[in-house]
């Protein structure tokens, strides 16, 4: 087996020839896309994997400095791209992996067909007229809360961010995602995170994409997903019934529905009608 499919521990499902990698967001692995995923199995081809540092990656390859960026983390997902010798992409990508997404389309063009994020947000920092959701002091108390005490942090944070009450096991199913990530690691991950500041690169992408946004999300607010909206050539957004920052956990019918009109080329057409069109 090549070693990238190692490192990530990269595995491939499904029946079809169409390529869809799904790319896991901070504190979370592949194990997150597992209520959504099955959906795909039948027409495509699907590609899970975990971030060097995350899920059951190879820990041995975790290089502080070139994790230290989102550009490092784009480098994963360009690795597996050319290990396997993929073209025609579909990327689903999850908080900070959608724009982990966009910098590794941006590098590598000819190998991505759609773009699909799942709650993005281009700059999670608040600057002059743009809403990212936080102000630096919001951003510093979470480092030192992770720095502190990771799982306390956790587990008040994924009720929080999971946004369904009514499903309290969600949680505990986020709870145990973030709790076995390394808490180094994690501190690294949401520094690397919420220094990004994507938005000048967005004009930049030629590759169709779809913004999913919760009805409302802590992370990443209606105002980010719209940024991006309006700055990305061939960009739709939707603007999901689902609350809360991971709604391919708690509404994945809905997930999979929106991603499904988009992909398919037939079904898109005829659902464009709710989608705010470039």
């Amino acid at each position: 087996m090549h070693p990238i499919l190692i490192r990530n521990n990269v595995k491939i499902l499904g029946e079809g020839s169409q390529v869809i990698i799904f790319a896991h967001g901070f504190g979370c692995a592949q194990s997150s896309w597992k209520f959504v995923t099955d959906a795909f199995l039948e027409d495509y081809k699907v590609i899970l994997f975990d971030y060097v540092g995350s899920g059951r990656s190879d820990m041995s390859q975790y290089d502080k400095q070139k994790y230290s960026t989102i550009e490092g983390y784009a480098c994963d997902v360009i690795d597996i791209i050319e290990a396997l010798d993929l073209k025609d992409v579909i990327f689903v990508g999850h908080s900070v992996s959608s724009m982990i997404g966009m910098i590794a389309a941006l590098q590598m063009p000819e190998a991505f067909k759609k773009l699909i994020f799942i709650g993005p947000s281009p700059k999670y920092l608040n600057d002059r007229d743009y809403i990212g959701g936080f102000e630096a002091a919001d951003i510093e108390t979470i480092y030192e809360h992770i720095a502190e005490d990771y799982v306390g942090w956790s587990k008040v944070m994924s009720p929080l961010v999971m946004d369904s009450p009514s499903k309290p096991e969600l949680a505990d199913f986020l709870q145990e995602c973030f709790e076995s990530t390394e808490p180094s690691v994690a501190l690294a991950f949401a520094m690397a995170t919420f220094k990004t500041d994507c938005r000048e690169r967005l004009k930049n992408i030629e590759i169709p994409s779809l913004t999913l946004q919760s009805s409302s999300d802590i992370m990443a607010p209606l105002s980010a997903g719209e940024f991006i909206h309006k700055n990305t050539p061939e960009n739709f957004l939707v603007v999901m019934k689902a609350t809360g920052h991971f709604p391919h956990i708690s509404e994945p019918e809905e997930t999979i529905r929106e991603i499904k009109d988009f992909i398919g080329d037939t079904k898109h057409k005829s659902a464009a009608s709710h989608l705010y069109a470039s």
